[in-house]
């Protein structure tokens, strides 16, 4: 479970990276300040989740339930600090 979760955390992450890398036209430093300012860093949390289904549902496929499990932690982890930043973040 501790490796799905890790798994998760690295989804997560690399996830949340390529789309700022994606579809920004600023560094890296510069689109997290302004996503920050803005309100939309727990957007691009949720999305970089994303990748977390591909990891899921690969886990689930080779028959790792265990692994999938600590996904599923890493992502509703990942749901609580969005939660946590909307509600005390601005």
């Amino acid at each position: 479970m501790v490796i799905g979760f890790l798994v998760g955390i690295i989804a997560n992450t690399i996830g949340s990276l390529m789309y700022m890398l994606i579809f920004s036209k600023l560094s890296l430093s510069q689109t997290y300040e302004i996503a920050q300012e803005q309100g939309y860093l727990g957007s691009i949390l949720a999305l970089g989740a994303l990748l977390n289904l591909l990891a899921f549902f690969g886990f689930l496929k080779i028959k790792r339930d265990l692994r999938a499990r600590g996904v599923l932690v890493a992502t509703l982890l990942t749901a609580l600090i969005i939660l946590f930043y909307k509600i005390f973040g601005n």
